[in-house]
């Protein structure tokens, strides 16, 4: 993996540093609903809202490894998929944080996924509907999708244009869930958890947070 997508993409071990979450709807009712289905999450919201904070948890409360792989205009499909490198000893083959999270099992998170180019967008198919396996083209190997495996994508729709969107062949392929910011109570609360400042405290940062977030 070339270091410049190394440095997207973070791999998590369950049960370390425990992710706070405040749920505020039936989103995590419907992430064990997608689970034990074999079923993929299409998460969309602005920025900040909590998407990728949500992945974090569930990952940690299903003690499975989290795969986060932040998307952008250069990610390849080899940077998800592997590719064959070079040392002493000749070339051997390294799986992608796709493929192993395919093949070992664990949480496949794809961050603002339209960003993504189209030839990485097209191995979620096979991934996503009854075959669940991945094809790599460079070895000839079909991975059958182990049982722990799952995929979740996640966009900002406000960044959705003409050029750059979900192909509806793919997002028919996800359960669909739509995050927005947290009622005022909500983050307050979320703000005493995450720092231990007083209640008049969180709400000073609350809504200072309200005034820039207008302002923009």
């Amino acid at each position: 993996m070339q270091a410049s997508s190394l440095a997207q993409t973070l791999e998590k071990a369950p049960g370390l540093n425990t992710a706070f979450y405040q749920a505020q709807d039936d989103e995590i009712e419907m992430f064990h609903f997608a689970r034990s289905n074999h079923l993929a999450l299409l998460l969309k919201g602005p920025t900040g809202c909590g998407k990728t904070r949500f992945v974090e948890h569930m990952a940690q409360q299903i003690e499975q490894p989290l795969y986060t792989i932040s998307c952008h205009d250069d990610l390849s499909a080899a940077d998800l998929i592997g590719r064959h490198l070079i040392d002493s000893n000749g070339t051997y083959w390294q799986d992608g944080p796709m493929t192993k999270a395919v093949r070992e099992g664990g949480v496949c998170y794809l961050d603002e996924i339209i960003e993504a180019r189209k030839d990485t967008t097209v191995l979620l198919h096979s991934l996503t509907d009854h075959r669940r396996e991945l094809y790599i083209e460079r070895t000839g190997e079909v991975i059958k999708a182990h049982k722990d495996f799952m995929l979740i994508i996640s966009y900002n729709p406000s960044y959705q244009s003409l050029l750059k969107g979900l192909k509806p062949s793919t997002r028919q392929r996800f359960i669909s869930l739509s995050f927005d910011y947290p009622s005022v109570e909500k983050e307050i609360d979320i703000i005493i958890t995450e720092t231990g400042v007083s209640y008049q405290n969180a709400q000073r940062i609350s809504c200072f947070g309200n005034r820039s977030a207008q302002a923009q």
